[in-house]
């Protein structure tokens, strides 16, 4: 057998082109993007790397394991569970199907809390502000509040100990000294927080949704009453477990938030911003 009869090994460019073909015919509209998060995954390179090296052959090991995933993703597993990992807000956070993948609609809470801090800034002179990121999952609320702002007391709180296993796991990743707390919303909180930021489950099971949502733990998704249940339930809860003149800043689906606002009121909590997918609302004393 002379050198031209063996067999040659797939090039970089061959296998991107050969999966994004079998991700365009599955219907995934990130097609190129998926299958170069994959393969540079299973490389343990970045994506410019690719680019860099598109003729670049690839061992037959990688091309089983890199395949091995992209089957995963023709059955619509979400990119992150299969490489493990999210960005967001410019950090990489680990997930695993224990925890909602974090969404860019969710950084506008982080921008709302930016319009928060300014307005507290005196009190920190004498007393750290403490803020509680209610159903953490990975973590990327409140681990991302506490690198922007180390002055504050950040509570990390989630009714799964296994998503709290994944948030303290970034949380040491990424060198941010956070509490972690197992609580039902705020039942278990022994403070009154000055912030609370929440990403709680707002959507309503009958809503139209992308086939990778299927895949993601549904007590992180699905709420009753039309998605606005536990919200409702930690609005209640703020009476108890936000100081006067503290913020409550809240992700939920645009078209809830009219509600969200007018059931707010019952509790002492104006609409301050907005902001997207986020609402800032403050608390006003009695």
């Amino acid at each position: 057998m002379n050198e031209n009869s063996l067999p040659q090994a797939l090039a970089i460019n061959d296998w991107l082109a050969d999966a994004t073909r079998q991700l365009v015919f599955a219907g995934i509209p990130s097609a190129r993007l998926d299958s170069e998060l994959i393969l540079a995954h299973t490389l343990r390179k970045n994506r410019s790397y690719l680019h860099a090296h598109p003729e670049e052959p690839v061992t037959d090991r990688s091309v089983e394991i890199a395949n091995a995933r992209l089957s995963l993703r023709i059955e619509r597993v979400p990119v992150a569970y299969i490489i493990g990992h999210k960005e967001f807000y410019g950090r990489q956070f680990s997930v695993t199907t224990a925890t909602l993948i974090p969404r860019p609609e969710s950084e506008a809470l982080l921008e709302l809390l930016k319009q928060v801090i300014p307005r507290n800034i005196s009190l920190l002179k004498d007393s750290p502000l403490r803020l509680i990121d209610v159903g953490t999952g990975s973590g990327n609320l409140g681990i991302t509040a506490k690198l922007l702002y180390p002055e504050l007391n950040v509570t990390l709180g989630d009714v799964s100990r296994h998503a709290l296993r994944i948030a303290e796991k970034n949380a040491k990743e990424l060198q941010a000294d956070v509490t972690i707390l197992q609580s039902n919303l705020l039942a278990d909180y022994p403070f009154t927080a000055n912030i609370i930021i929440a990403n709680l489950p707002y959507v309503d099971i009958q809503w139209e949704r992308s086939p990778e949502t299927e895949h993601e733990p549904a007590s992180a998704l699905f709420a009753a009453n039309n998605g606005k249940a536990l919200i409702y339930e930690l609005l209640v809860q703020t009476k108890d477990k936000l100081v006067n003149g503290g913020s409550l800043i809240l992700e939920a689906d645009p078209l809830q938030h009219a509600d969200i606002i007018s059931e707010a009121k019952k509790y002492g909590l104006l609409l301050s911003g907005q902001d997207g997918y986020g609402i800032l609302l403050e608390k006003i004393a009695p």
